[in-house]
């Protein structure tokens, strides 16, 4: 696995993901200091005239969860840059056959080769997390966090949010990690990365569209698409909670990892390497 995560972090593309998360993450929060209170103006339109609101409503924890909304989205794309990689990048350097030489099992290749996946994925999270959590309650304060929804308004207390964001950020890592397996699977099948990554990207737009289009045809395939409960982390931060539902989603999308990975297991371990 040290192997496997010193080749990834060989690559100068690795850090492509590290940088472009900087750099939105950075530019959203100069938006929001140069121009913070026109948006909060806009959400708050209509509200003004029947409510007194008062209080610093710009402030890093709004910050944190406008970014997260924006970032999360496309995240996935980031993390199949790597994870399509994994195999078929071996292959087309023509260095697989030489791994598989090795007195190791393809069983142990395939799970430390996962798991340096996953420590990548994990570790662009928490670069995200420093940037915009820490990095925006250093610049905009804490208060209390006021959420808007297409037909409600949450009001949390700054003491009761910091924990919010920690469960949204470990929800957000078994996310990640799915579409980390799912692109580790597809790169099985091509001796080009490019392959793996438009797969895994091709995919999760189709299965986020039949997600949110509401058809009786795809209603009965909603529960069991990996799309449907990746913004589960958003759950944390309604009031009440609702656990059940959120937990529902994390072992679904667990449910998928293990059967990426135990599939990838398979295939490779009857897959002839020939490159």
């Amino acid at each position: 696995m040290q192997i496997e995560l010193f080749k990834i972090f060989k690559r100068p593309r690795t850090y492509i993901s590290f940088g472009a998360i900087a750099a939105i993450v950075v530019l959203i929060q100069l938006a929001f200091y140069a121009d913070g209170e026109t948006y909060v103006q806009f959400m708050l339109q209509g509200l003004n005239n029947t409510f007194d609101i008062d209080g610093q409503i710009l402030n890093g924890y709004l910050i944190c969860f406008v970014i997260l909304q924006t970032l999360l989205i496309h995240v996935p794309l980031l993390i199949a840059l790597i994870g399509g990689d994994m195999i078929a990048g071996e292959a087309n350097l023509g260095t697989l056959r030489l791994l598989l030489s090795k007195p190791i099992s393809r069983e142990g290749i395939i799970m430390s080769k996962f798991l340096a996946t996953m420590i990548y994925t994990l570790m662009l999270l928490l670069w995200m997390a420093l940037l915009s959590l820490v990095l925006s309650i250093l610049i905009f304060g804490t208060s209390d966090l006021m959420i808007f929804k297409s037909t409600q308004i949450f009001i949390l207390d700054k003491s009761d949010v910091m924990w919010r964001y920690f469960a949204a950020f470990a929800f957000a890592a078994v996310a990640m990690t799915t579409v980390a397996a799912l692109s580790f699977l597809l790169s099985l099948f091509a001796e080009n990365s490019i392959g793996p990554i438009v797969s895994t990207m091709s995919i999760v737009i189709v299965f986020t569209i039949l997600t949110t289009m509401d058809l009786p045809l795809f209603n009965s395939l909603k529960p069991f698409l990996f799309t449907s409960h990746m913004l589960g982390w958003k759950g944390f931060f309604d009031d009440p909670v609702n656990y059940p539902s959120v937990l529902r989603s994390a072992v679904i999308l667990l449910l998928h990892i293990v059967v990426f990975v135990t599939a990838s297991i398979v295939i490779f371990k009857r897959k002839d390497i020939l490159s």
